[in-house]
């Protein structure tokens, strides 16, 4: 049906010759599957950088990691968030950051350029206050009570999430640990307009490209979004984690 000779569907079959676009398409149509094109093209394009490890990614070290996502965070327009355990990246202190990473350099036993790491990381926050990028924000209550660089570096930057929730394109938003939920945590995701998604694994980046992909974590984040405070009772979940450090 699509005109290809046996050698051709051997030498895709067997991972011997990549598929081009046109093969995709002609595939999908033969097999009366037309609706999955998005799909496999979306696939097919972000495969190399799908699944990525964090060893072959920081064998450099951080910083190159931290300034290569930055043209990603200039484009995007509206940024998702959710995180389970620790203060994204948008949203951490100097301290924090060098707390975090130096932990993470140590764990994966890489070149020690915490410093430089931490400097493009914060640069990165700019978003926060120039062009026209909204961040909406949702974390975990648990986030707040993971001491990161021990409770002087964990009450400031609790401090900095309170002055960060004013700000006008930001939102902020508190899972509280007693909510009765209708959604589990999952692992922390952050979405890129309705583009792509990162996920960050204990062993790997993951890269989501994929449209049906995309709508489900579209659809887990608006969840954990109605599940969250906002204004006053997320200040208040705040400032009862800064009491909590004594």
């Amino acid at each position: 049906m699509a005109g290809w000779h046996e050698s051709k569907c051997s030498r895709i079959e067997n991972g011997k010759q990549a598929v081009s676009q046109s093969d995709i398409r002609t595939w999908a149509e033969c097999c009366g599957a037309p609706e999955q094109v998005a799909d496999l093209l979306a696939v097919s394009r972000g495969l190399d950088g799908m699944y990525v490890e964090w060893r072959r990614l920081c064998r450099s070290g951080l910083r190159q990691v931290q300034q290569r996502a930055l043209p990603l965070y200039e484009r995007t327009r509206r940024f998702r968030v959710y995180e389970p355990g620790v203060v994204p990246g948008l949203l951490q202190t100097a301290d924090y950051a060098t707390a975090l990473m130096t932990s993470i350099a140590a764990f994966l036993a890489i070149p020690d350029d915490v410093e430089e790491a931490v400097a493009a990381r914060l640069a990165r926050q700019k978003v926060l206050h120039t062009g026209d990028h909204r961040v909406a924000l949702v974390l975990e209550e648990s986030t707040l009570r993971t001491r990161i660089g021990g409770a002087d570096v964990m009450a400031a930057q609790l401090g900095h999430l309170l002055v960060a929730a004013t700000l006008p394109r930001v939102s902020l938003g508190i899972i509280p640990s007693t909510v009765d939920r209708p959604m589990w945590p999952v692992e922390g995701f952050w979405l890129f307009d309705d583009t792509t998604a990162l996920v960050e694994l204990a062993t790997a980046k993951v890269t989501v490209t994929q449209p049906h992909e995309l709508l489900i974590y579209q659809r887990t984040f608006a969840l954990l979004a109605e599940m969250a405070v906002y204004g006053k009772a997320a200040r208040n979940c705040i400032t009862e984690a800064i009491d909590a450090l004594g």
